[in-house]
């Protein structure tokens, strides 16, 4: 154990020894391990001059496009092949993945994070650690928490109410822990409501450690710690970069000096040896690139969403091609920063459409050569336009959810002279599709796919892939509908999360907002209907049918919500789904379980989940707002009765069992006693009584007459909660 390490050597071992390895204490056996950056890829750092350029490696599909598959199968798997290229590589934590909602469309990071619902988040990060983890190699969940924007990100204070965060912005992380145990939890650079999360007590150790069961160790993002000594006193274990040396003396002097326990350093350097021990037993591994592309390739087809398919326009038969836009030619596959990635190969689309069809295949450039680009639209029988944005990267939020200007004269230009235009989009966020949508009959979303997402995009266009992929996130009209817009990025150091509960298709629905194309959405090349929906308790089963002419999968969801509830709820939250494989013709009886958990809600003056007892209404859909089956069951609710106290209302009072009788003998007591009393007054006029709800109780002192005498009323309330 590290009781056997001196101060000096404990605190060395919680900071790092350089940017991407832990230190040696070579005295204990502890060699130094490497973590590096992920999450879609194993980004190793090939020479010390350059932080960015890394050694080659599978670029798979960020999180964008990996939750747009809605199949934790295919993220375990994603998670298997990551674990094997990190133990090529020996390494021993991989940094990912990222977990935070997507609240704004904006945020910069986006293309890192898997949704806009805490659920659909939660399932799929808990398939990829398992599937990282059982190779031996550490995830890293992150950024925790409630990071959800790039604007100051160092320092801006995510200002969010106790039922909204733990709702909405620590749920997926809540799940991802206590089903997957990740080896490490990163911390954010961000403040939340005015605390550094490394320095967050309340985040790092009551709710992560005391009430979620952590067991691994706390590391920090890269600077994210600003005071070593109070990082170590929340909970933060690890510190990187390094070497810290300054930081280190400030724990060895804290310690010495009595104002930080010595069990809380050695507690920090205990989670780091048993990391290292644990990562030491490890093989080395190998992993064959060509499989690994196969497998990118996979996910990537599965990811794509395709929006709009008027007439069938897709998929492409012998039809002579126009390929439009640089993008075909050099694709974007992922976004900047930290996260990027050395591919080992690198599809793009124009050579893999020019493979898949023997009629005539011409290409032009367009964005800056637009007049050509409409010539060769103009002889072909279909023409496809790549657009989409120009970046998205970590430390810079996106100014706007349009296409830039040239991409947009390209769409309007080339179908004004070509009715079979299909947009093919690359993006690692939403973009806007209205009003230019109305131009085109066919616009396939393929986001950021990584490095086989050329080959992706020609399986789907040609029909060797039918389009699985759904929208992890709503895609609004224009930014000013978005529920987030008022309240971002923020002012002086602050940022308001005014929206609370209603983050994305949550409030879309809550207001009956238009949107382009709603969350869970997403077309095929087949069609399905649902048939009536059955089982018990939170069992649901619903046959799906599969009523067209080409294998293909349906992503079935499950939307809850409780008429009547006691507490603000959204119109309908995702709470279940299951993507389905269903031949042509043939009819699956789809299972969904709902977590009744998952079903509870943060009750702020109880401070525990509540489930409410009521009859909930199930929804089960193709999308939030496609619902084809609805079933209502009854679900028993949790005991719950809220302590009463003097400043409790007597509409409080009466709401309860036990106060309504005493505060009833009271008033009727009053009534009947001295009758021109004011308060005997109040106690027989029902108006009265009506307008008295919400005065709380110790306020009734006031009144002449009143039988609330501080004595009695502490008798009252020791009575009533007895």
């Amino acid at each position: 154990m590290t009781s056997e390490l001196s101060t000096a050597e404990q605190a060395a071992l919680t900071s790092g020894s350089d940017f991407w390895h832990t230190t040696a204490v070579e005295s204990a056996g502890l060699p130094a391990l490497t973590v590096t950056d992920g999450p879609h890829g194993v980004r190793m750092q090939a020479s010390e001059g350059d932080l960015l350029a890394g050694v080659p490696a599978t670029c798979f599909p960020p999180a964008v496009a990996g939750a747009s598959t809605w199949d934790p199968e295919l993220l375990r798997r994603m998670g298997e092949a990551l674990g094997d290229e990190c133990r090529a590589m020996d390494v021993a934590v991989l940094l990912g993945p990222g977990v935070n909602l997507k609240r704004s469309p904006l945020g910069g990071r986006n293309f890192e994070y898997f949704s806009e619902d805490p659920i659909l988040t939660g399932v799929l990060a808990t398939e990829w650690v398992r599937g990282l983890q059982s190779k031996g190699v550490g995830a890293s969940l992150k950024h925790y928490a409630v990071n959800s924007q790039e604007t100051d990100r160092m320092r801006v204070s995510a200002d969010v109410d106790e039922r909204t965060l733990r709702e909405m912005y620590l749920r997926a992380f809540h799940r991802v822990v206590t089903r997957a145990q990740p080896w490490t939890v990163m911390c954010a650079y961000n403040k939340v409501n005015g605390v550094y999360a490394s320095e967050h007590h309340w985040l790092l150790t009551e709710v992560l450690r005391d009430e979620w069961g952590f067991e691994g160790l706390v590391v920090s993002d890269w600077g994210a710690v600003v005071d070593r000594v109070a990082a170590v006193r929340a909970g933060l274990d690890l510190t990187m970069p390094g070497p810290d040396a300054a930081g280190d003396r400030a724990l060895v002097d804290a310690v010495e000096n009595g104002t930080l326990e010595a069990a809380a350093l050695r507690r920090s350097a205990d989670l780091v040896r048993e990391m290292i021990v644990k990562a030491g037993k490890r093989e080395a591994g190998a992993y064959d690139a060509a499989a690994h592309h196969d497998l990118a390739r996979e996910i990537a087809g599965r990811a794509i969403v395709l929006l709009k398919n008027d007439g069938g326009i897709l998929p492409l038969g012998g039809q002579s091609l126009a390929v439009i836009g640089e993008f075909a030619r050099t694709p974007r596959y992922q976004g900047g920063g930290s996260s990027q990635i050395t591919p080992t190969r690198l599809d793009d689309a124009l050579t893999q459409i020019q493979a898949s069809t023997s009629a005539a295949v011409t290409f032009a450039s367009g964005y800056d050569d637009i007049p050509a680009a409409v010539e060769v639209a103009r002889g072909s029988d279909v023409a496809l336009v790549f657009v989409g944005s120009v970046h998205e990267t970590e430390g810079a939020d996106r100014e706007s959810l349009d296409l830039p200007a040239e991409h947009l004269a390209l769409i309007e230009q080339v179908s004004a002279v070509n009715p079979n235009t299909v947009v093919v989009l690359s993006n690692g966020a939403v973009l806007v599709t209205s009003p230019w949508e109305a131009r085109v009959p066919a616009i396939v979303e393929g986001w950021l796919l990584g490095q086989a997402g050329g080959s992706a995009i020609a399986d789907v266009l040609f029909g060797r892939v039918n389009p699985s992929g759904r929208l992890a996130e709503t895609i609004p009209v224009k930014l000013a509908d978005h529920p987030s817009y008022l309240d971002f990025p923020g002012e002086h150091g602050h940022v308001r999360y005014g929206e609370g509960l209603h983050v994305g298709y949550r409030g879309f629905d809550a207001r009956e907002q238009a949107v382009s194309y709603p969350f869970g959405f997403g077309l095929s090349y087949t069609t399905f209907s649902y048939g009536t929906a059955s089982g018990d308790g939170l069992e649901i089963r619903v046959p799906v049918t599969n009523t067209g002419s080409v294998d293909g999968r349906e992503v079935v969801q499950v939307y809850v919500s409780l008429p009547g509830s006691s507490v603000r709820r959204a119109p309908r939250e995702l709470k279940a789904f299951a993507n389905v494989a269903i031949p042509a013709g043939a009819t699956t009886e789809v299972v969904l379980t709902v977590d009744r958990a998952d079903l509870a809600y943060w009750d702020v003056r109880l401070g525990r989940w509540i489930v409410e007892d009521g009859d909930y209404v199930f929804e089960i859909g193709a999308s939030s707002r496609d619902i084809r089956a609805t079933v209502t069951r009854h679900v028993d609710g949790d005991a719950v009765r809220v302590p009463l106290t003097a400043d409790s209302s007597v509409g409080e009072w009466f709401a309860d069992p036990r106060g309504a009788e005493l505060l009833g003998s009271l008033f009727a007591e009053a009534a009947a006693g001295a009758g021109d009393s004011t308060m005997a007054a109040m106690a027989s006029d029902p108006g009265m009584l009506l307008m008295l709800n919400s005065l709380p109780l110790s306020r009734m002192a006031m009144f002449p007459g009143s039988p609330f005498s501080a004595e009695a009323l502490t008798g009252l309330i020791k009575a009533a909660n007895e």
